[in-house]
């Protein structure tokens, strides 16, 4: 069958296809979890007056110390109606636009207040307690470049800066289709044989989280005619992903009707342990993904393969999972011919991220999987990685 692929000569094969799709104007109120298509950039300037950074009194700095008469209180959304003289303080909240005359405010702790007039003991240099206009960001400026997933903080600074809708690339549609006649929907009795389908709304849940608008289609039987029928119509959706099926027994009819069906097929199988069955194809701009029908071997197919493509396909910068540093608190053996991703429970401790592998490592426990909050990447090689190596590690969001 010849040599397998290594993990980095798939993920490029896959990155290489995914060409990133068109783009749509969003209304900022749903832009949330979206990829922008291009730059955008403030509408105004931020904050667009001087602007209070305390509770207090505007003032000049050289009347201090003293006492001032307090003539006029400012509330945010309430400009003052004129001008700040010498020898005067205004009240000020938080945000309210400093009056001209103004060059600093004192905050209201800082003096005692008789009546209508202030007393401060203590001198303030000019500038205190004042926010510039335009400090956070002048008109122009880019607030969010390409590429970025938009998370709150960016859609509050979209919203602050007066953007209104964004270019933002559009979702992908993603079809996916579980395979074989043993599968059984949650909730139903089971019959002999059977299992419970867990793969297809596993893989709804984690490519819906990088943005994919998801179609799960129904559970396909080992039939060459059903199989036929929900490819083809899975095959219309940017996004193929298929679970079972791609391995070579008698059952396993997804890579050959694929290909009666027009799917170039670019790779199958990679070295990787779970998931080594792994098929990515082609037709036209349609990527396709077949995943093992082990629910741990299809995780990390996903977490390797599909999700990086997703982002590809919207444009995001550094498609490829992001991985992190972690020490092993047990020693893992290596495989000389595969990658493995193993299972692990993280936890904190006076010298990091800590990482425990789960006992049960075989890629149909996926109950045993739920208690995991990341895959530990055990690089293919010789012996064995000792307790307190550091690794790196993908966190399962």
């Amino acid at each position: 069958m010849g040599a397998l692929l290594s993990l980095e000569q798939a993920q490029a094969l896959v990155l290489a296809r995914a060409h990133v799709l068109a783009s749509e104007a969003v209304s900022v109120q749903h832009a949330a979890g979206r990829v922008t298509a291009e730059s955008a950039h403030a509408l105004v300037d931020l904050p667009p007056f001087r602007s209070s950074a305390m509770d207090g009194f505007a003032v000049r700095a050289a009347d201090l110390p003293g006492t001032l008469p307090v003539v006029d209180q400012i509330a945010a959304g309430r400009p003052a109606g004129r001008a700040l003289a010498s020898g005067e303080a205004m009240a000020i909240s938080t945000g309210g636009v400093v009056p001209e005359g103004a060059d600093s405010v004192i905050p209201i702790e800082y003096v005692v207040q008789h009546d209508n007039e202030i007393e401060a003991d203590e001198a303030i240099r000019a500038g205190t307690n004042v926010r510039p206009r335009g400090g956070d960001v002048a008109a122009g400026d880019v607030i969010v470049r390409a590429g970025e997933r938009l998370g709150p903080a960016q859609v509050g600074a979209l919203a602050a800066a007066g953007v209104g809708s964004v270019a933002c690339v559009r979702r992908p549609r993603v079809a996916i289709l579980a395979t074989g006649s043993e599968l059984a929907a949650p909730g139903t009795e089971l019959g002999p044989g059977q299992i419970y389908e867990s793969n297809g709304l596993m893989l709804a849940a984690a490519l819906a989280a990088v943005g994919a608008d998801i179609d799960a289609l129904p559970v396909v039987a080992d039939d060459e005619s059903a199989h036929r029928a929900a490819l083809e119509r899975g095959l219309a959706a940017d996004v193929l992903v298929t679970s079972g099926g791609v391995s070579v027994g008698p059952h396993d009819l997804v890579r050959a009707i694929e290909a009666e069906l027009g799917v170039e097929e670019v790779f199958w199988r990679v070295a990787i342990k779970p998931g080594k069955p792994v098929s990515f194809g082609v037709r036209g701009n349609a990527l396709v993904f077949g995943l093992p029908g082990n629910p741990v071997s299809s995780l990390v197919g996903c977490e390797l393969f599909v999700k990086p493509a997703l982002r590809a396909l919207q444009g995001q910068r550094d498609p490829l999972p992001r991985t992190e540093s972690g020490l092993l608190a047990l020693p893992l053996r290596r495989n000389d011919a595969r990658d493995e991703f193993v299972r692990a429970r993280s936890r904190l401790d006076q010298n990091g991220v800590v990482l425990e592998p789960l006992s049960g490592q075989e890629s149909h426990m996926i109950a045993r999987a739920a208690a995991a909050d990341g895959l530990v990447h055990v690089p293919r090689g010789d012996g064995e990685l000792a307790a307190g190596s550091r690794v790196a590690w993908i966190r399962l969001d």
